[in-house]
């Protein structure tokens, strides 16, 4: 996973209890899997514009 063994991720896990504490880490994890749903949200909205544009097309003006 990522490229580290697991004595490296147990030694970063113990690293962010130390320096978050034990009640911090449920709430950094929650907004943290928040803010990649809300990123993909927006990535599929995004990509959904290109693949089917909108209707209204940029109109000329007569000057």
């Amino acid at each position: 996973m990522f490229g580290l063994n697991h004595t490296e991720l147990l030694i970063f896990l113990g690293i962010a209890l130390l320096l978050f504490g034990g009640s911090r880490i449920p709430n950094i994890a929650r907004s943290l899997g928040k803010s990649i749903t809300e990123f993909k949200k927006g990535m599929q909205g995004i990509e959904d514009e290109i693949n089917n544009p909108s209707e209204e097309s940029p109109k000329k003006v007569d000057a």
